[in-house]
């Protein structure tokens, strides 16, 4: 198990009636969340430094990230076309 560190945060009263709707276990849902902002931060940072260093992305080229993140690449590896 990682170590942890105990925090406070201030939310939005409805967003804690939401969240434990959702949860029992409030500290694992947040730690979550926060874990995948970071990956999308630096997901997001590293994809701008790819194209300051090579150029933006081709057309086909975003076509085929997309097919591979949301699952529409048939079984031959063709996209569907949108």
């Amino acid at each position: 198990m990682s170590a942890t560190t105990r925090i406070t945060v201030t939310l939005p009263t409805e967003q804690v009636a939401e969240l434990r709707k959702l949860t029992d276990n409030v500290s694992g849902y947040v730690a979550e969340a926060v874990a995948r902002q970071i990956r999308h931060q630096l997901l997001g940072d590293d994809l701008r430094r790819h194209q300051e260093e090579q150029g933006a992305f081709a057309d086909e080229e975003l076509a085929e990230a997309r097919a591979k993140i949301f699952g529409t690449a048939d079984r031959a590896g063709h996209t569907d076309a949108a």
